[in-house]
């Protein structure tokens, strides 16, 4: 079997249109993605782990989407179990689980290249912006502060980001699932106006590993909404419950114990975690 990496393919902007699934498709999304014959496009060359631009087509319904095959991915001395792929579909299992809907429909098969994970192609709403740098001292109306930013050799600017309800549910979700990586890049507005989230390969971990761009309500009281989620989900990782059998098909016995763990430190303090303070807040590079 060749390696991911080495596939010929043409850029990002080589690509066709992206075919649109239809407001009512006829076939379930992750049906699509799950049973639809996957043929590669292109390769996005910029991706530390090799993700491939593939269409998927299933009786007669078409999308585009992201596969990545587990042989394409390099070892993570930290994250010694399980795979990318696993985790990035435990990411959007407990997203659903949520209700929120953050992570873009995601599935566990095989491909031209082996097992990974398939992903519907979100294309993001280029007009919208989330973050920004401002030379203000304070966060202006409807942004919140994360912290200075060095843009020149002897000069910093305030990174801010949306305060955006979608932005604000996305720092729970991330706090729950230990999301290690949660940069700029991975954020996507849509057209329609919803926010969806991507890269989930580098979270579960059993240790502290919150690293991202969504500090801006750090130490805040949760909304009743995320404490009422939070409460569904103690419920819904009780041992034995239906999610906790399907986690347990993608993470092991002590990555699901943290999580359980997270969800409760989350009701019991009722406020955003803060940085620890014992390594980068903020993942490199931020974007």
């Amino acid at each position: 079997m060749p390696a991911p990496e080495r596939i010929p393919a043409g850029s990002m902007t080589d690509l066709p249109s992206v075919p649109t699934v239809p407001k009512a498709p006829t076939v379930p999304v992750v049906d699509l993605l799950a049973k639809g014959e996957l043929t590669v496009r292109g390769q996005v060359r910029e991706a530390s782990n090799a993700v491939l631009h593939c269409s998927v087509a299933h009786e007669g319904e078409e999308a585009f989407c992201v596969y990545k095959p587990v042989a394409g991915e390099r070892p993570l001395w930290d994250f010694p179990d399980g795979t990318l792929a696993q985790r990035e579909v435990a990411a959007y299992v407990l997203s659903e689980e949520t209700g929120w809907g953050l992570v873009p429909p995601t599935v566990l098969r095989e491909g031209p290249y082996g097992e990974g994970m398939v992903q519907l192609w979100i294309e993001a709403d280029q007009g919208v912006n989330l973050l920004a740098l401002t030379e203000d001292e304070e966060a202006g109306e409807g942004w919140k502060a994360v912290g200075p930013a060095q843009v020149g050799e002897d000069r910093t600017a305030l990174l801010v980001h949306a305060d955006s309800p979608d932005l604000r549910r996305l720092a729970v979700l991330d706090a729950v699932i230990n999301n290690g990586d949660r940069k700029g890049g991975h954020l996507l507005p849509a057209p329609d106006g919803r926010l969806y989230a991507i890269d989930h390969g580098v979270t579960f971990n059993v240790d502290d590993k919150l690293r991202t761009l969504l500090w801006g309500w750090a130490g805040e009281e949760l909304t009743a909404e995320a404490t009422e989620v939070l409460d569904r989900l103690d419920t819904s990782l009780t041992p034995g419950t239906p999610l906790t059998t399907r986690l347990a098909e993608l993470l092991t016995a002590a990555e699901v114990d943290a999580l359980r763990g997270r969800v409760t430190r989350l009701r019991t303090t009722g406020r955003h975690p803060e940085p620890s303070g014992q390594w980068p807040a903020i993942p490199w590079p931020p974007v």
